[in-house]
C-alpha cells in the first residue's frame, strides 16, 4: 500500500518543497535547534484521523525527529525526499537482487523504514520551514507513486530467483503492485476531484468522523509499515510468503471495497454539479 495517507488526504504530507519568505534556515541567528524544531513539529501535525496504525503511531514520529534533525543540519524538504528515494530504492535493489536470506530481510527492512520515516520527515520539514512548493509536492508524488509498485515487482524478482515456488506464486505480486497502483492513484484522484468540484461549487467539504478501531485493524495489513516490517522474515522462506500473500490479499480486498465508497463519493460529486447547473437555468 502506498505510504501514509489519511482519509480524504491524499499527498497526506505537506508539499515537500519550500516557499518565499520561510522561516530562517537552521544555523542562521535566531533559528530554533533540534529541541525546539521537534516541539514545534510535535504542536503543529496534521490529523491522524483515519491513518493506518503504523503510519500514525511508527512511521510519523520516527519522521518527525529526522525532520527536526534535517533542519538543524540546514536541509530542504526536497533533499529530504531525495534522501528517502535513496535509502527506499537501495532496499528495493537489495530486495530484488541478494539472496533470500535473513541478514538480507534485515538490511531491506532497515532501509525501507528509514525510507518511509524519510517520506514522512519532507513533509513535516515543509511544515516547519513555513510551507512546501508545488515542484516539492510533485516530487514527493513520483516517488511515492514509483516505490508502492516497484517494491513488488523486486518481492517477484527474488521469488523467482531465489525461492522455490511455483510459478503461479509469482501472480501473488503482481496482483499485490495492481492493486497499491489503483489504491494510490484512486486516492489521490477522488480527493482532488472532491476539492475542485466543492470549490467551483462553492460547498464546503463534508465533516469526517473519527474511524472506530475496527475501521484502524482492518486498515492495519494494507500499511505500507508493515510491509517494510514483513521483510525482516525474508530469510524463512515459506513464512515470508505466507504473510505476504495474506498482506496482498488484504490489500486487494480493501482495494475492491475502498473502490466502490469513491464509486459512490463521485457519483455524489456528479449530483451536486448536476443540482447546481440546474438551479442556474
Amino acid at each position: 500500500m502506498p505510504p501514509e495517507r489519511t482519509a480524504g488526504a491524499p499527498g497526506a504530507h505537506a508539499p515537500a518543497g519550500t516557499t518565499a519568505g520561510t522561516p530562517a534556515a537552521a544555523g542562521t541567528t535566531g533559528a530554533p535547534g533540534f529541541r525546539e524544531a521537534l516541539a514545534r513539529l510535535r504542536g503543529a501535525q496534521k490529523s491522524a484521523r483515519g491513518g493506518p496504525p503504523y503510519s500514525i503511531f511508527v512511521n510519523r514520529p520516527l519522521g518527525r525527529v529526522l525532520a527536526a534533525l534535517a533542519y538543524v543540519a540546514g536541509l530542504t524538504p526536497n533533499q529530504v525526499t531525495a534522501l528517502s528515494a535513496v535509502a527506499t530504492f537501495a532496499g528495493i535493489v537489495l530486495l530484488a537482487l541478494a539472496p533470500a536470506t535473513w541478514a538480507t530481510g534485515i538490511g531491506v527492512a532497515l532501509l525501507l523504514v528509514l525510507g518511509y520515516a524519510l517520506d514522512s520527515a519532507d513533509g513535516q520539514l515543509a511544515r516547519l520551514r513555513g510551507g512546501g512548493s508545488l515542484l516539492g509536492e510533485w516530487l514527493d508524488h513520483t516517488v511515492d507513486s514509483l516505490k508502492v509498485v516497484v517494491v513488488h515487482m523486486a518481492v517477484l524478482v527474488t521469488w523467482f530467483l531465489h525461492l522455490d515456488l511455483a510459478p503461479g506464486w509469482l501472480v501473488v505480486p503482481l496482483a499485490f503492485a495492481a492493486a497499491s497502483s489503483v489504491h494510490f492513484f484512486g486516492m489521490i484522484l477522488v480527493d482532488l476531484l472532491g476539492r475542485t468540484t466543492r470549490a467551483e461549487l462553492g460547498v464546503p467539504a463534508p465533516a469526517k468522523t473519527a474511524p472506530g478501531a475496527s475501521s484502524a485493524l482492518l486498515k492495519l495489513p494494507t500499511d505500507y509499515g508493515v510491509l517494510c516490517l514483513a521483510m525482516l522474515l525474508l530469510g524463512a522462506h515459506a513464512v515470508f510468503v505466507g504473510v505476504y500473500t495474506f498482506l496482498a490479499a488484504a490489500t486487494v480486498g480493501y482495494t475492491l471495497l475502498v473502490v466502490l465508497k469513491w464509486r459512490r463519493d463521485v457519483v455524489a460529486l456528479d449530483r451536486l454539479r448536476a443540482e447546481a447547473r440546474a438551479d442556474v437555468a
